[in-house]
């Protein structure tokens, strides 16, 4: 019967999970166009703010490569928990050490007053992903709560967070280039980094904005 009930659970859960890796590669295609725009275009400006982007696009490749290795092994019921946290710390960890160098530049470019460079490409850039990642997020988070999985549901977040850095990072962009602002970049860098530091510590801690810490305690529209 326990053999049953499993194979039912796996036949429910194999759409989602086709769903989940089909959202997971095209989320793997867009954040390395992103990365590489990103770090093409802030490296050539010297905007810290863009090469923040980047390196968070690239922090986020590595997260959805982590996602759709766990959907690849969702069957794995026996592991499925062990799965889930190391999925969690492995995106959290990231974070953590890209929210670090984010603030470290930053603070370096208020105190050289080091202006950088007006980029169309990095407008273009954040305003692409600022209307793409809302709708990647939520579906993303859909596939996490059907499937009960805290890890993907952090993922999804991510995504949710690279929208509000993409509108960050185009406030920041389009003062400098409008206003001769020389501080909006690093000022907008600054902000970016509590809001990554703070998704690195939740899932490195193994938990999720929801206060899951695994799939098991994650609950489809638990409060």
């Amino acid at each position: 019967m326990a053999f049953a009930a499993s194979a039912g659970e796996s036949v429910h859960r194999a759409p989602i999970v086709a769903r989940g890796l089909r959202l997971g590669y095209l989320g793997l295609a867009y954040n390395f166009l992103e990365a590489t725009a990103s770090l093409v275009a802030g490296i050539s400006t010297g905007s810290v703010s863009l090469i923040g982007f980047g390196a968070d696009a690239t922090v986020e490749f590595t997260s959805s490569l982590t996602a759709v290795w766990r959907l690849h092994r969702d069957t794995d019921v026996q592991n499925r928990e062990r799965l889930e946290r190391r999925t969690l710390r492995i995106t959290g960890a990231s974070l953590v050490i890209l929210a670090c160098y984010v603030a470290w530049e930053a603070i370096e470019q208020l105190r050289s007053h080091e202006a950088p460079e007006g980029s169309a490409l990095g407008i273009a850039v954040a305003v692409s992903s600022l209307l793409f990642m809302p709708w990647l997020a939520s579906v993303k988070r859909q596939v996490a709560r059907q499937l009960d999985s805290g890890a993907l549901w952090i993922e999804a977040r991510q995504t949710s967070i690279c929208a509000w850095l993409a509108a960050i990072l185009l406030g920041g962009l389009l003062l400098n280039a409008t206003f001769g602002w020389w501080w909006a970049d690093a000022a907008a860098a600054l902000v970016m980094s509590p809001l990554i530091a703070r998704e690195g510590v939740d899932g490195m801690r193994g938990r999720n904005h929801c206060g899951a810490t695994s799939s098991r305690d994650h609950q489809p529209g638990a409060p």
